[in-house]
């Protein structure tokens, strides 16, 4: 399967994945802000009942090649897209799922101290628009209610970060969150530990996201014979960018043989 550079997938479908190419690809999908529309909150988010139909059934026709990758837990993944369980990556990496049958398992233990949670839980209390949401194996600080202090409450966790000599952590800025989370895992090394395994094994991973956490999978794209897209805005080594998440659920129902133009 060759596919070319794009900008817009909604001109240039031809250069997307087929329904003919499904039985050599491995679909791995970023959730928040690619597959599903961002929320004011985490909890918030809704699951179109077309994108779930969507998704089971091109698990289906992938042969079980289909996985999310994801910022979330995994349990928190299966309570949102309920009934349907997929593969999945959670926790930025922290934890996998190569298939529905087997249990979510850990992959690094975490890194977070209780001196961090504290200082970082008092930061996010300075204001009742700021959400802490504490994964285990990381912090995301989401700020969407409260964006004039973004400036504010990055500054704060960098320093935080420092006087702790936390040297194992690292501070990603996304969509108005911050998250803190250890180096020894990411996405794009769990997509590679996936990606040896069946049925994700010899084929082409296709991955789509949206945010600083899943630039580490387009960087490892490469060594993998992998292509992907980014949604809303270009991240250096995709091959095209869609415009929405909307765009990329119309684009999955075609996968599917069905027409996706009227997908909400």
């Amino acid at each position: 399967m060759h596919m070319n550079a794009v900008k817009r997938p909604s001109s240039c479908e031809p250069l997307l994945p087929k329904p003919d190419d499904i039985k050599s690809i491995a679909l791995l999908l970023d959730v928040d802000g690619t597959i599903l529309d961002t929320a004011i909150t985490p909890e918030s988010v809704e699951v179109p009942g077309s994108l779930r139909s969507s998704l089971k059934e091109l698990h289906a026709k992938t042969d079980g090649a289909l996985a999310l990758v994801s910022g979330r837990l995994i349990h928190n993944l299966d309570d949102l897209f309920a009934p349907l369980r997929l593969p999945a990556i959670g926790g930025h990496g922290a934890e996998m799922r190569l298939s529905v049958d087997d249990p979510a398992r850990p992959r690094h233990a975490s890194a977070i101290g209780g001196a961090l949670r504290k200082l970082v839980a008092a930061a996010a209390a300075r204001d009742p628009g700021i959400i802490l949401e504490d994964k285990g194996s990381s912090l995301a600080v989401h700020y969407r209610l409260a964006p004039q202090r973004e400036a504010t409450l990055k500054t704060e966790i960098a320093a935080i970060v420092a006087h702790l000599a936390a040297r194992d952590l690292e501070v990603l800025h996304g969509k108005f969150v911050v998250e803190i989370k250890s180096i020894n895992f990411s996405k794009g090394e769990a997509v590679h530990e996936l990606m040896k395994n069946p049925p994700f094994a010899h084929r082409v991973p296709v991955f789509v996201g949206d945010d600083t956490t899943d630039e580490s999978v387009f960087k490892m794209l490469p060594m993998l014979g992998g292509i992907g897209y980014s949604v809303e805005r270009f991240i250096a080594g995709a091959n095209g960018t869609f415009e929405s998440p909307r765009e990329v659920r119309r684009w999955l129902a075609r996968l599917c043989g069905r027409d996706g133009n009227n997908a909400p």
